[in-house]
């Protein structure tokens, strides 16, 4: 996104999903009506393997440099601005030993400098919201064979691959004509739908065909009407059904076909401008920015220094779910590369600083809590090993923060430190990226977190539980959010199980005590619980 846009949006999200927190539903309910025979219908299938996604989001440009001779050499934040595709390919290795299954690369397509722009469309360039090209890699970043080495590479890993589809704007004076001669119509930013459909149909299928990605993550999704995102889904679909790659399994499998749009705002909007109706779906998958909030809020600040929220908050998120459709898929993430990291956050808001305990003990309770959300999930590069930026932690002046890259929307946006490639992990960093890998790797085994029904048992006060199930198998998680030891007391009827527990990560066994069940729970403590 350019500078201006996501300093706008910043503000306009902040109040909006601070507004919509009161839990508002909208009109188009999850339920009501009947589905028009000629509807495009969500795939099930889809669905049901999305739920799965573990994706870690990479900002190709400040990620990591693997080839010296090439790179953009500017940008927003404070990272060195060389990244690019081989940088990603040496990464492979870590990023799988994470336990994730997916990667998002933020555009990579070329973004061609006019003549006399300023360093300004220099830096924006190097971001690739504002592409030249939609049908060619970027140089900097690399070429069409390193983005095939890369998108083989990570499928061999068993890693999904996402690449970053902005269908709303482009680079205003130049675009090139697609391989069969279209071009976006209308203005630069937004472009104008219906007549931009086919081109950005044809950018969407492009890559699929030609390299095997396996979906979209729809940069301001907003810019696109409803009833143009249905029709580029359905091309989507009937490209990832007509080829074919060799996952890690040595299976022959179609690409996933996964759409996750970005919609910086409260539920009612991106229920509006993304989901569509129950009656006429649009998209099937968003980022869920309201939720994301309430998690900050509750264990750091927003950005605004909003925090100090108790256990309900993060339950009251739930219902913001209401306001849309039944097809509705939400997308959990902590942080992207247009907010600020939590571990800033945490800084900003006077509760941790890195040397100390509280600082990584914060870290794992969010990392506990989007463990066990049922839907897709996504970690932004760095946050697994607690990252933040030295000497940043107050909001910035906007009239000189972009210069020195410390602005609230690309102050995350810094260098990667991939242990092994470019750094050495220290304690902290090593144990904290161990507790992910561990609670991606619980994900992956236990469907329960990924897909179960949710009840909350608990939401009060510094203490969150929940029971979640997924046929029989039953998990309860419990989260405490506070500085102190929490014992907690349950009959089994009250969890809605049977039998005793085991907790999934020290497998300690809890047995029924006095008809009761009684959970420990350390400072800041998540427990998963599986019911035997």
């Amino acid at each position: 996104m350019s500078k201006k846009i996501t300093q706008s949006l910043l503000a306009v999200a902040i109040v909006g999903a601070l507004q919509a927190c009161g839990g508002s539903s909208g009109s188009e309910g999850g339920s009501g009506g009947e589905t028009p025979v000629d509807a495009y219908q969500c795939s099930s299938q889809v669905a049901e393997n999305s739920n799965q996604l573990r994706t870690y989001q990479i900002m190709v440009e400040s990620f990591v440099n693997g080839d010296d001779s090439i790179g953009h050499g500017t940008g927003y934040g404070t990272s060195h601005h060389k990244g690019d595709l081989q940088g990603i390919i040496d990464s492979l290795d870590y990023i799988e030993s994470l336990g994730v299954n997916a990667i998002w690369l933020t555009p990579i397509f070329h973004s061609e400098a006019i003549d006399g722009q300023d360093h300004w469309a220099d830096r924006l360039d190097a971001t690739g919201y504002f592409a030249t090209d939609y049908f060619a890699v970027d140089p900097r970043f690399g070429d069409l064979e390193t983005a095939r080495e890369l998108v083989d590479e990570a499928h061999r890993r068993g890693l999904y691959v996402f690449f970053d589809g902005v269908f709303g704007h482009h680079k205003d004076g130049l675009i090139e004509p697609s391989p069969s001669g279209l071009t976006p119509s209308g203005p630069s930013n937004p472009v104008d739908y219906p007549q931009s459909l086919e081109f950005y149909q044809e950018v969407a299928t492009y890559w699929i065909n030609e390299l095997k990605i396996d979906g979209w993550r729809l940069d301001q999704a907003y810019q696109v009407p409803t009833e143009a995102w249905t029709q580029i889904r359905k091309a989507v679909d009937e490209a990832s059904q007509s080829v074919t790659y060799t996952n890690s399994e040595g299976q022959e499998v179609n690409p996933l076909g996964y759409m996750v749009a970005e919609i910086w705002n409260g539920e009612d909007y991106i229920a509006e401008t993304g989901y569509g109706s129950t009656q006429d779906p649009a998209l099937c998958s968003a980022f869920d920015f309201p939720m994301r909030y309430r998690i900050v809020e509750t264990l750091a600040v927003n950005e605004s220094s909003v925090g100090d929220r108790a256990a309900d908050w993060l339950d009251n998120g739930f219902t913001t779910h209401q306001a849309y459709p039944s097809h509705a898929q939400p997308n959990l993430m902590i942080g992207n590369h247009d907010l600020v990291r939590f571990g800033d956050l945490l800084q900003r808001g006077d509760i941790a600083q890195p040397n100390d305990e509280e600082y990584w003990l914060r870290h794992k309770a969010a990392f506990a809590f989007q463990a066990a959300y049922t839907g897709p999930i996504t970690l932004y590069y760095g946050d697994e090993i607690g990252d933040q930026v030295d000497g940043f932690a107050a909001k910035e002046d906007n009239n000189t923060c972009a210069i020195r890259g410390v602005c609230d929307d690309h102050v995350a946006r810094s260098s990667a430190k991939i242990e092994g490639v470019t750094a050495t992990l220290d304690a902290n960093q090593a144990d904290l990226k161990e507790y992910v890998s561990t609670l991606m790797n619980l994900r992956e085994d236990y469907p329960a977190l990924y897909q179960g029904v949710r009840t909350n048992i608990t939401s009060n006060g510094d203490i969150y539980v929940d029971m979640k199930q997924s046929g029989d198998e039953q998990i309860v998680f419990a989260l405490n959010i506070g500085e102190s030891h929490q014992s907690l007391t349950y009959s089994q009827a009250e969890l809605g199980i049977e039998g005793t527990l085991k907790d999934l990560l020290s497998q300690e066994s809890i047995a029924v005590s006095n008809g009761v069940l009684e959970i420990e729970l350390e400072p800041f403590e998540g427990r998963f619980l599986i019911a035997e």
